[in-house]
């Protein structure tokens, strides 16, 4: 028995690190966003990494929820006015919702991609519609269980598509070789 508790210990340990892990890669304010990969209903694979440079609400919502069902033609506004000037909105339906087939009807008729699955830390969100934006940078600058009207998402978007976007560092070039020396 008392083998046996070394491992067991060991276990408990390993468990809560992996635990403490998963809750630092959870998405914060401030902080770089954990990366996602989202499949859209119209099956485009699309990663964090392709939206560098652009401005990004991730919106969890679902059919069920009036302040949802107010906000998602207004994303769906903004987006249309705002896509060409580097601004993304990807709304994910959360599971609670209706099926996807029943999803599809809607999400023919509206130009923001329809996330049919999503891949990385975001899905622990405590009430619809939750919002993630992402900056320029890949940075989160917002995140929040409340539905957005004209006035706040004008506020908080619009200086964040006025920022530059950020420019890729120059690659090293490595030293130049040696070469032969000059004669004296």
């Amino acid at each position: 028995m008392r083998n046996r508790r070394p491992a067991i210990a060991a276990a408990v340990v390993a468990g809560l690190c992996a635990l403490a892990g998963a809750a630092s890669a959870a998405p914060k304010v401030g902080q770089p966003a954990p990366d996602f990969t989202v499949t859209t209903f119209g099956g485009r694979t699309v990663k964090l990494a392709d939206l560098k440079g652009d401005v990004v609400i991730l919106n969890f919502w679902a059919t069920w929820c009036g302040p949802c069902r107010a906000e998602l033609p207004l994303l769906e506004a903004y987006f249309r006015t705002y896509g060409k000037y580097g601004f993304q909105v990807l709304a994910v339906a959360t599971e609670d919702s209706i099926p996807e087939a029943k999803l599809r009807p809607l999400a023919s008729k509206l130009t923001i991609p329809f996330v049919k699955r999503l891949k990385g830390p975001y899905h622990d969100v405590g009430a619809l519609p939750t919002n993630y934006v992402i900056d320029r940078s890949g940075t989160i600058v917002y995140a929040k269980a409340a539905a957005f009207d004209i006035d706040a998402l004008n506020a908080l978007i619009i200086p964040l598509l006025n920022a530059p976007i950020p420019r890729a560092p120059p690659p090293e070039t490595p030293p130049p070789a040696p070469g032969p020396k000059p004669a004296a």
